[in-house]
């Protein structure tokens, strides 16, 4: 794709255009689904994966997927995830792995056992295999993406491209909640709690996350591609609706994470860069916050103050709330005691929620990928998530090649932790992470 002006205004263009169709025509978003996912196939097979066409397709994929969910456009609920294992699969077949992408092939391998305990364990009015899918295609597609990009040299141009390819059906989806959303805003803001309304209709936890996500890739948009007056209005205008957005889900998360990975990507940017650069960056932070602090304020005024008592945890008349987590608590202390009772293999994919519900009455899938892996998959789980976690942090420097692998690990572990892995979003920043960019001397950043 030719980063141009032009080619980028079309390209958001046609995005809008789509929410519009996708939320007046019900059969849009299946079909535009089903086309990108054929589409995306062919092109790797014909062009053997050359141009990284697997990474544009998955990335394209991993931002559609909430939009998709909240449009009814996916023939399976885990589409998502399985479209970015298919891109990835076909691409390693063509374009090979490093050798370091075994780590990743023992991390599945470590996720199987737990597979046995369920088919034995699991009761019978339990779907098993949707059991597995809903919890297993996550760590599954992480695993898969990883061996993919595992120490893949890439571009800075061609890798700015793909987050671009990803951020176009965030604006479908940013379009999308404007439409579904009440113009009354009285008749939608009545407590603190996460608000299904301005979310379209769907879990503001998750459209929280992609919104914060749309945030960190305007971000790097202004950091990287502001050529002309015209293309810095158009990433400033949409990181503020998306930073706007992101605040009136109520979800804190997705929110909080973006501003961290934000600012871990400002230091990693300033500590490579030249003093213009470093100029560039400071201006760049203090604008943004300035927009920031205009942002809330919008937000505070139309939600009637409610999101400041939602971000000081207090109810809509102004009380603490008994839980800081939103009741995550709970959930996270059921898993740890499975834990302790099944050490070795753990109780089996899918089976906390079943023994939760066994034990305690509360109907509720996991909220913690940690917590889960650990009541799950026992001692094999910790070997994994110690894989996923040594192997990107052994690669860290503050160098070039790594400028955004510390906010792309950072946006996985934050957003596992109060979303678990429901979408292929953290699972495929996670795998983008272990990418080497590749400068040269026509770049904007350089020393």
């Amino acid at each position: 794709m030719k980063n141009t002006t032009s080619v980028y205004i079309a390209l958001i263009g046609l995005h809008v255009a789509l929410a519009f169709l996708a939320y007046f025509i019900d059969v849009v978003s299946f079909i535009y689904s089903f086309l990108i996912l054929i589409t995306g196939t062919i092109a790797i097979i014909v062009n053997k994966d050359r141009n990284n066409e697997a990474l544009y397709f998955a990335a394209y994929f991993v931002g559609f997927e909430v939009f998709l969910r909240m449009t009814n456009g996916t023939f399976l609920y885990e589409t998502g995830k399985y479209a970015v294992i298919l891109f990835m699969i076909l691409g390693m077949f063509y374009r090979g792995i490093n050798n370091q992408a075994g780590y990743y092939f023992i991390y599945i391998v470590l996720l199987l056992p737990a597979i046995v305990i369920t088919a034995q364990d699991l009761g019978y009015e339990y779907d098993i295999r949707k059991a597995i899918a809903f919890n297993l295609s996550g760590p599954v597609c992480l695993g898969i993406a990883a061996m993919y990009c595992s120490q893949r040299t890439i571009s800075l141009e061609r890798f700015i491209n793909i987050l671009s390819v990803l951020s176009l059906p965030l604006v479908s989806m940013a379009v999308y909640l404007f439409l579904y959303t009440p113009k009354n805003m009285k008749e939608v803001f009545i407590n603190t709690g996460s608000n299904f309304a301005t979310s379209g209709g769907f879990g503001p936890n998750q459209v929280s996350t992609v919104l914060g996500l749309g945030m960190f890739i305007f971000v790097v948009q202004l950091f990287f591609n502001t050529k002309n007056l015209l293309r810095l209005a158009i990433n400033t205008f949409l990181l503020a609706v998306f930073t706007y957005r992101g605040i009136i889900t109520f979800s804190r998360g997705g929110v909080i994470t973006a501003i961290i990975i934000i600012t871990l990507f400002a230091i990693m940017v300033y500590h490579i860069t030249n003093q213009k650069g470093r100029n560039k960056i400071i201006f760049t932070l203090f604008i943004g916050i300035f927009f920031s602090f205009g942002i809330w304020a919008y937000s505070s005024v139309q939600t009637g103050g409610l999101i400041e008592n939602r971000y000081k945890n207090q109810d809509a008349l102004g009380r603490d709330k008994e839980s800081t987590l939103s009741g995550r608590e709970t959930l996270i202390k059921t898993e740890l005691q499975m834990f302790y009772s099944s050490p070795a293999f753990g109780v089996g994919v899918g089976r906390n929620k079943e023994i939760r519900k066994d034990e305690t009455g509360i109907v509720s899938a996991s909220h913690n990928e940690l917590t889960r892996v650990l009541a799950e998959h026992g001692t094999f789980g910790i070997f994994g998530l110690l894989i996923l976690i040594i192997v990107p942090l052994s690669l860290f420097q503050f160098t070039k090649e790594n400028i955004f692998l510390l906010s792309f690990f950072v946006f996985w572990a934050l957003t596992i932790n109060h979303a678990a892995m429901r979408i292929a979003a953290p699972a495929f920043v996670y795998a983008l992470s272990l990418l080497k960019i590749s400068f040269d001397e026509n770049d904007s950043l350089h020393r």
